[in-house]
């Protein structure tokens, strides 16, 4: 009985430690933040529209969906139903959402 309980705990805390990895915001630098603001303001991009996606920080774009680059930024940019998101070009997921 001892050992089932010990196992049972060593899985939740290690379901634990999943879930709090992936709940870790990616943190954009304000410095970074600013850039892409500038960029983002002087080359303005025509909204696409994503029926059924839901723009959140953590959602993964399509492959469907272009991304712009920002120079010097690791962050690519597109404008999803007339919000500009930030997406990290290696897993597709919105970072952020500028306002």
């Amino acid at each position: 009985m001892r050992m089932h309980l010990t196992s049972a705990a060593a899985g939740l805390l290690l379901l634990a430690g999943v879930g709090a990895a992936a709940a870790q915001d990616v943190v954009i630098q304000p410095e970074q933040e600013t850039v892409i603001k500038e960029y983002v303001h002087k080359q303005p991009l025509a909204s696409v529209k994503l029926p059924g996606v839901e723009l959140n920080v953590g959602t993964a774009l399509p492959d469907t969906v272009e991304l712009h680059e920002v120079p010097n930024v690791k962050y690519r940019y597109v404008v999803v139903d007339n919000q500009t998101v930030v997406v990290d070009p290696g897993t597709r997921k919105i970072v952020k959402i500028i306002q």
